[in-house]
């Protein structure tokens, strides 16, 4: 890989972090992308319907999607580059494998029958995942790597599913030395309940991938007149076997309360053994890295399209995921080089 190539990877890197872009709002990064894609050797690169980035490279039948998503989680740090390190919301979550795919894409010596599609989409972020939904309709893959920090030496396998309850109960007012609970005392009481079967279901497992994890993402009181509102929403990771629709029903509104689910996605796992894992385990050994395998605690556009597409999958891509969503967030570019080399290799022997 010459100098000059490697200098134009990290400036594609650097430009499209630079460009905010959280879940909702991307088409100023879509555009950007798309036009880069064009200026670099893709047959055809455009933003869909969904709002996606898509480029297509190569005429053969064979399809390879690397999907990966151009939003990011909100904020919008200070972009800057020091001792080669990119700092910026979206480095690594997930604009470094994104850019890596694009990239890659791009230098790879493709078989004639094989056709490259990369896509970043749009609203992954957000409990929607619109962009992943509209691929879904758009292509028939023969095999699939999803954009997501994983570091350039690991694969990752599985990503857990999650579940959002939205519980909101709203009331008469007693005063505070009354019996009756407050809103905040109902809301509270119901997460305990949660808590407590969740405890229970947890108890004796050690595998993080296995619990069932509870978190209260929102809470919220107020007064409205003579009533007290409370409201909240408690976000799941579900383990595999743990469907969506059962922990709905484990908790259902009680006390004049309502509660509704949203966001709901089973957990998702591929096969460790597919010819797509040898093939990146190949090339990760090529490279100087020894592989090793990743199974996630959150969630990822493979939990929509692996089920669906029903073909090899992988999530790959440079990055700590552990620096996801924070002030800090950040990427060093000799790893995000290194997995172009990984995916360059990748797609010229898969």
């Amino acid at each position: 890989m010459s100098h000059q190539s490697d200098s134009g990877a990290a400036q594609l890197l650097h430009d499209v972090v630079a460009i905010p872009s959280p879940s909702c709002d991307e088409a100023e990064a879509a555009a950007f992308l798309t036009s880069w894609m064009r200026r670099h050797g893709y047959d055809d690169a455009f933003v869909d319907e969904a709002g996606n980035a898509v480029g297509i490279i190569g005429t053969g039948s064979r399809q390879i999607v690397l999907l990966g998503h151009i939003d990011t989680f909100a904020g919008f740090p200070p972009v800057r580059l020091e001792n080669r390190t990119l700092y910026g919301r979206g480095a690594v979550d997930a604009k470094g494998p994104l850019c890596a795919f694009a990239v890659a894409a791009a230098r790879a010596n493709l078989a004639a029958d094989v056709q490259v599609i990369v896509i970043g989409a749009v609203e992954e972020e957000a409990a929607t995942s619109r962009g992943a939904h509209y691929a879904l309709t758009q292509y028939q893959p023969a095999c699939c790597v999803i954009g997501e920090p994983s570091q350039w030496d690991r694969i990752t396998l599985g990503y857990k599913g999650r579940l959002l309850l939205d519980w909101r109960w709203e009331g008469g007012l007693a005063h505070s030395a009354g019996e009756a609970p407050s809103p905040a005392e109902r809301a509270l009481d119901y997460w305990q309940g949660i808590k407590t079967y969740c405890d229970d279901f947890n108890a004796g497992i050690g595998s993080l991938y296995a619990r069932l994890d509870p978190s209260v993402r929102d809470i919220n009181t107020w007064q409205e007149g003579v009533n007290g509102v409370a409201e909240m929403t408690v976000g799941f990771r579900l383990p595999p076997n743990v469907m969506p629709d059962e922990i709905r029903l484990q908790f259902p509104a009680s006390d004049g309360a309502t509660v509704s689910g949203r966001g709901a996605e089973c957990a998702f796992s591929s096969d460790k053994n597919s010819a797509l894992s040898r093939h990146f385990r190949r090339a990760i050994r090529a490279k100087g890295g020894v592989p090793r395998f990743v199974f996630k605690t959150g969630t990822s556009d493979m939990n929509i399209v692996g089920p669906r597409w029903d073909c090899p999958i992988v999530a790959y891509g440079p990055g700590d995921s552990a620096l996801d969503h924070t002030p800090d967030e950040h990427i060093q570019l000799d790893e995000y080089l290194r997995a172009i080399d990984v995916l360059t290799l990748v797609l010229e022997t898969v």
